[in-house]
């Protein structure tokens, strides 16, 4: 868990918050891919492991919206707030319901952007009133766009964005300290399209996500080369790490 959150630059106008990333301008906090129900899944699968999932959720939660440097105007969940793709599970329900209520109360508009996990968000959604989309402009320019990452959209105002928020790919990167190699959660900057590029990395608390140098990239944004991204790793704090194609 982070002792200390302070924002740290990623781009002009996006910094990183923990896992989350805060839009200063227009006071926008962004998180995503929390995978809530992820435990019951596992269980399901005869897989046990032990239930903390929404409580290192909900503490690394509070201890972003205590760290933020002004009071939001919103909060967007950037897809994936919930696990099973077919049904809500009894988990699902409960936290779902408890981590909304979370971030409604520090909050007056809370937005949930549809990731593929979403398929059957609508019911939770409705009972809190909160509304889903697709993709969301935080400001009036609408020059930055949050969207999943799982889809690239044709609506012409998605096209004429300068810069991309996406989730989706849980970006991690092993890093080696002489015998032993640990993983940890990431940012990536880059370009897409000749937009800026900005790959959060996942809340979910139990599994540190894709060693994009090592596993399958999932997500159409991320399909190209990555060499001249910029690695922001997610550790006791946030630590700039420079170009992936100059780490070891």
């Amino acid at each position: 868990m982070l002792s200390e959150i302070k924002p740290v630059r990623l781009i002009e106008g996006i910094y990183a918050l923990g896992p989350g990333a805060w839009i200063p301008k227009e006071k926008v906090l962004v998180i995503g891919d929390l995978h809530i129900g992820y435990e019951e899944a596992l269980n399901r699968m005869g897989i046990l492991v032990p239930r903390q999932q929404f409580k290192l959720t909900k503490a690394l939660l509070e201890k972003i919206l205590l760290s933020l440097p002004a009071k939001p105007e919103a909060i967007v969940i950037n897809g994936d707030l919930k696990h099973e793709f077919g049904k809500i599970s009894t988990q699902e329900w409960r936290e779902t319901l408890k981590i909304l209520d979370l971030l409604s109360s520090r909050v007056k508009k809370v937005v949930l952007v549809k990731g593929n996990h979403d398929t059957i968000l609508e019911p939770i959604a409705r009972m809190r009133e909160i509304s889903i989309v697709d993709f969301y402009f935080p400001g009036k320019k609408k020059d930055i766009c949050i969207t999943h990452g799982h889809k690239i959209w044709k609506d012409p105002e998605f096209r004429r964005a300068k810069t991309i928020i996406i989730g989706n790919e849980h970006p991690s990167i092993s890093i080696r300290d002489g015998v032993k190699s640990e993983l940890y959660k990431c940012f990536l900057v880059g370009k897409w399209n000749g937009k800026k590029l900005v790959a959060m990395p996942s809340i979910l608390p139990i599994i540190e996500g894709t060693d994009v140098r090592r596993e399958k990239i999932l997500s159409p944004y991320l399909k190209q080369p990555l060499k001249d991204f910029e690695v922001f790793v997610v550790g006791d704090k946030v630590y700039r790490f420079g170009k992936l194609e100059d780490l070891k």
